[in-house]
C-alpha cells in the first residue's frame, strides 16, 4: 500500500491534528521520501515508518511534538541533518537497518547543541561482537537505552 493513502486511512475519522502516534510500517513510498504527512500532524508524538523505502527524510514535515522516530529497516543514507531542527523534542530515533556508514551522517543532529546527544563509545568486547561498528546515541534524556548499555536514544 502507498505510504499517503495508508496515511489517510491511519486517520481513522481524526483529524491530523487529533493524531499523537501513526504507524505505517511496510507501505511504499513512491519516490523514497516521506508522502501525505504534513504539518497538521502538529501533535504527533510517536512515528513509526519502518521498512517503508525511504531514502530520505528531507521531506519529514516539522512535527514539534514528535519525541519517538522509528525509521528501521530502509536505506536512509544520510540527510539527516533538518531533523534536529523539524523535530525539537526528539528523544529516540532507531535508524537500524539503513545504508547510514559514516558518523559524520549523525552528528549533524548534534550541531546546534552542546554536545548531549550524539555520543560514540568502542569497548573493545563489543567491537569484537559487531565487527567494528560503533553504537550511536542521541538521547535529550537518560531514560531510553539501546540495550547494550552503551549509548541512550538512537538505535543504529
Amino acid at each position: 500500500m502507498e505510504m499517503k493513502k495508508r496515511i489517510s486511512l491511519e486517520l481513522r475519522n481524526r483529524s491530523p491534528a487529533e493524531v499523537a502516534e501513526l504507524v505505517v510500517d511496510n507501505c511504499v513510498s513512491g519516490d523514497g521520501e516521506v508522502e501525505g504527512l504534513t504539518d497538521e500532524y502538529a501533535e504527533l508524538e510517536i512515528l513509526s515508518m519502518v521498512n517503508a523505502g525511504l531514502t530520505s527524510l528531507s521531506k519529514l514535515p516539522p512535527l514539534p511534538k514528535l519525541r519517538k522516530l522509528e525509521v528501521s529497516d530502509n536505506a536512509i543514507a544520510g540527510g539527516l541533518d533538518a531533523l534536529a531542527e523539524k523535530c525539537p523534542n526528539l528523544t529516540y530515533l532507531n535508524l537500524s537497518g539503513n545504508k547510514i556508514k559514516e558518523l559524520s551522517a549523525i552528528e549533524v543532529l548534534d550541531e546546534e547543541d552542546d554536545g548531549d546527544y550524539v555520543e560514540e563509545e568502542e569497548d573493545e568486547e563489543e567491537e569484537e561482537e559487531d565487527g567494528g561498528l560503533s553504537s550511536l546515541g542521541f538521547n535529550h534524556s537518560d531514560e531510553t537505552e539501546t540495550g547494550n548499555g552503551c549509548c541512550p536514544g538512537v538505535l543504529f
